[in-house]
């Protein structure tokens, strides 16, 4: 157990790192704790011994270390209540009534994405859970239709595809097979059965066969594939920590490329929110994922902010709460 000014002296420390990325001395804590520099180094170098601050070499402060984040995560972090501004900007988001939950999700996560510079992601519960009911066909104009899918569970998507000099008689042909040869087909299997089932005879009742496979199949495979949707790739890369060093974008960059590596991130844990620092999750060394799940009605997902163990997780946490807490309303 630490003393009481051993934890306040570490939850300084990691507070002011996370604002400012840079080595924490004595000067700068003994004003704050009104104690003699002497005193606040020998402080400092016992916290080092218990392995909950790191010394660099390139300066005689203290930062913390990824069993000081830890220990600060679990033990000294107050959660921070969502300003004004920050709600606001969320409220317009869930307030939308035109917008699917999906939409709501993702655009909330963005809104996060911009507000903190971290990267977001969400995944939704997984494809084989859905069956195909049925798609609709709605025309726009002469060469837009709105494509609308519809699951057994009541899930609906949609998504504008153009067709260039297609009849709308064509396109209805293509529907009617599509609804009578792979209703009931768990949605991740769809596009196997369109390249299967629906391929060799479309070209028996639809002359224009080809650009309506190819259109109706991209729309399946864009709906299986949104069971990740990652908001903000970039944004991580922007931090100090990984700004200057070429290799650490690239083995970062790949990891946010790698959709398995990122629906590990639902794989464990029930439905608190948690906290992966550094080499507690998959992702990098550098890195800390905090996420939590959601369900509402029949849809469930997990939603995770990824950003650097330098993280704002006071700030985060009462993000993620403030989301769940509005998606399962």
């Amino acid at each position: 157990m630490l003393t009481e000014r051993q934890n306040q002296m570490l939850k300084l420390i990691v507070e002011r790192y996370i604002k400012d990325p840079t080595p924490v001395g004595s000067k700068v804590i003994s004003k704050t704790l009104n104690c003699s520099s002497a005193t606040i180094r020998n402080e400092m170098a016992t916290l080092e011994d218990l392995g909950l601050l790191e010394k660099t070499h390139t300066s005689s402060g203290r930062i913390p270390s990824e069993k000081g984040y830890r220990y600060y995560v679990d033990n000294l972090m107050e959660l921070k209540k969502m300003n004004a501004e920050d709600m606001l900007k969320l409220q317009i988001v869930f307030r939308n009534q035109q917008l699917a939950l999906s939409d709501v999700i993702t655009k909330s996560l963005q809104v996060i994405s911009d507000m903190m510079n971290y990267t977001t992601v969400v995944l939704g519960s997984t494809s084989h859970e859905n069956l195909l009911k049925q798609i609709e066909v709605v025309p726009i104009d002469d060469v837009s239709i709105i494509v609308i899918i519809v699951t057994d569970k009541g899930h609906v998507e949609h998504k504008s595809i153009k067709l260039q000099d297609v009849p709308l008689e064509e396109v209805k042909k293509t529907v009617g097979l599509i609804n009578n040869l792979i209703s009931g087909t768990p949605i991740d299997e769809v596009s196997t059965k369109l390249e299967y089932e629906v391929k060799p005879i479309i070209g028996n009742y639809v002359k224009q066969h080809e650009q309506l496979y190819n259109a109706f199949y991209h729309v399946f495979n864009d709906f299986t594939n949104q069971e990740v949707n990652i908001v903000g790739r970039h944004k991580i890369l922007e931090q100090p920590e990984f700004s200057s060093n070429i290799e650490k974008i690239k083995t970062v960059f790949n990891k946010l490329e790698d959709r398995e590596t990122l629906r590990s991130i639902e794989e464990d844990g029930d439905n608190n929110i948690k906290v992966y620092i550094g080499n507690e999750n998959n992702i990098d060394s550098d890195v800390t994922v905090i996420k939590t799940k959601f369900k509402s009605g029949d849809e469930e997902g997990t939603i995770a902010i990824i950003g650097p163990k330098r993280m704002e997780y006071d700030r985060v946490v009462g993000m993620l709460e403030y989301m769940k807490e509005n998606i399962e309303r």
